[in-house]
């Protein structure tokens, strides 16, 4: 989970918002399976799911 996180990092970090929406549509379906299965709580995955989905966006404007 945490390389896929850390690449959605590196594509917000580097201003490149298509490759950030890219690896967080490929980081989002893991970090939630990871809440399944119980690596993470329900709740903490939704936030970082969230929080990053947020940051993406906000790179448009």
């Amino acid at each position: 989970m945490r390389p896929y996180l850390r690449k959605v990092e590196e594509a917000i970090a580097s201003g490149d918002q298509g490759a950030a929406a890219a690896a967080l549509s490929s980081a989002a379906p893991l970090v939630m399976r990871a809440a399944q299965k119980g690596i993470v709580h329900k709740n903490t995955a939704s936030r970082k799911v969230s929080r990053l989905t947020a940051r993406v966006k906000a790179m448009a404007s």
